[in-house]
């Protein structure tokens, strides 16, 4: 960090009330979550329309990869088409080390991490399991057949692109409206 930005973060803590110091601001910046040893989830930016592709790429250098994919329909004159799209265009999610960035990096239509500044940034395993409702592929979903619920009621989504979601009745308007 040079030492003019380094004063200015500083006298910015000195501003608002805060003691900062040379010490503290060493040993709190995070600089590229990636771990050696210690795997995590991290976005990569890709060519559009190559989101499959390079999830399966990855794939074969033995990279866990990650693409949430829905189901969209189209509706043409003579006939209906379904398509499989990703659910964010130009992006896969890697589970990786260190030792897997290069390789990752290396893959045909990757474009880059996604980053804040010129760290990269870990996106934690609780987004990646609501990516995973939102677009359909959890497999342990438990269904419950009792009464109707009432307003105030913790309820739990079971089917459709929101299943397992948690949250309670607020108003009921009818048996299927909520």
């Amino acid at each position: 960090m040079g030492r003019s930005k380094l004063a200015g973060i500083i006298n910015l803590g000195k501003l608002i009330g805060m003691s900062v110091s040379k010490q503290t601001l060493k040993s709190e910046t995070v600089i590229n979550q990636l771990a050696e040893k210690e795997k995590r989830w991290f976005a990569v930016y890709t060519k559009y329309k190559c989101e499959k592709y390079v999830a399966e790429h990855l794939g074969k250098k033995q990279i866990e990869v990650y693409l949430p994919i829905i189901t969209k329909t189209k509706r043409y004159t003579r006939k209906v088409k379904k398509y499989d799209v990703p659910l964010i265009n130009c992006y896969v999610f890697v589970y990786i080390d260190k030792g897997q960035y290069l390789p990752t990096l290396e893959t045909e239509y990757v474009l880059k991490f996604l980053r804040q500044g010129k760290d990269l940034l870990a996106i934690p395993p609780s987004e990646i399991e609501i990516l995973k409702r939102v677009s359909g592929d959890v497999e342990e979903v438990e269904a419950i057949d009792r009464h109707s619920p009432e307003p105030g009621e913790a309820v739990e989504v079971v089917s459709g692109h929101l299943a397992g979601m948690r949250g309670k009745i607020l108003a009921k308007a009818g048996k299927k409206v909520f």
